[in-house]
């Protein structure tokens, strides 16, 4: 049987509640603790992810997701994307620090409603769809306590080389807004998400940091139809760390078959051989 445990956060720098939850199976005995980062626009029950956690944690591990603090969502809200001024008011210093905050809590003792004798965090892994990929990968070149990194359809670079009109236009307004094409939703992004990563360019540089500073076993996954982050993205991140394993998914996209709302009781296939393998790397590193 499996134990579903919720949890709360508050932010320590931001003070912003945020929800996690750890899905694994009450043995009494260690498991590795795997902790999935969500994308852009994403939240920790988006479509299969709750499946996704029931599957990880049937293969032996506590597998804790979260909501970063500014995706969006509101703590006893629809569970949906609706605090549209605090997803603006997001930048990348702060999802780091609200994955960290998952980490030290993880280490706290009676921090979460996880018993410490049913974690083992001598394996801590960190795993990240898309934009949580990138996320993943610049919290373990900063925290040695993360043993091994797994990315699905995970960006390599944050900088997004936006045309010099574009980033005036953006200092102008403050503003600048992308749609949400589920919702048809305007989600804004305020300028100083620009800012923060100008002002903190050696902790936000994901290629530099990945050459550099990741040391840990990587497992890249990537379909190789993504119509959102380019495959090229995956051979990026690759070449940055040549020891890293690569996995491209035949047939398939970004969500790896996955939709929101997910109404089946089982995993897409594409989103089955991303876990499979994916449990397997991180077994492997114990």
């Amino acid at each position: 049987m499996l134990t579903h445990s919720p949890f709360l956060l508050s932010g320590t720098r931001h003070g912003r509640a945020f929800e996690a939850d750890a899905t694994y199976q009450a043995t009494g005995q260690p498991k590795p603790v795997v902790v999935f980062v969500h994308g852009f626009k994403g939240f920790k029950d988006w479509g299969h992810f709750p499946l996704l956690a029931d599957f990880f944690a049937e293969q032996g591990f506590v597998f804790v997701k979260l909501n970063l603090s500014h995706n969006g969502l509101v703590v006893g809200g629809t569970g949906d994307l609706e605090d549209l001024d605090a997803f603006g008011r997001n930048n990348f210093s702060i999802e780091l620090d609200d994955i960290g905050q998952v980490i030290d809590a993880l280490f706290t003792p009676g921090a979460t409603p996880v018993p410490a004798a049913e974690m083992d965090l001598n394996r801590l892994y960190l795993a990240g769809h898309s934009r949580g990929g990138g996320l993943v990968l610049l919290k373990a070149a900063e925290d040695s306590r993360v043993r091994a990194v797994a990315t699905w359809a995970g960006i390599a670079d944050i900088d997004q080389r936006w045309p010099q009109s574009v980033l005036d236009e953006w200092r102008r307004a403050g503003v600048l807004h992308v749609p949400n094409s589920r919702t048809g939703q305007q989600l804004p992004l305020h300028y100083q998400i620009l800012e923060d990563y100008i002002a903190n360019r050696p902790r936000l540089d994901i290629p530099h940091n990945v050459r550099r500073r990741v040391r840990q076993p990587l497992l890249v996954v990537h379909g190789d139809e993504d119509e959102t982050v380019p495959l090229e993205a995956a051979r990026t991140l690759h070449q940055l760390k040549p020891d890293a394993e690569l996995l491209l998914v035949p047939g398939a996209g970004h969500m790896f078959g996955g939709a929101h709302p997910w109404p089946e009781t089982a995993l897409p296939e594409p989103a089955r051989i991303v876990a499979e393998r994916t449990a397997e790397f991180f077994h492997r590193q114990a």
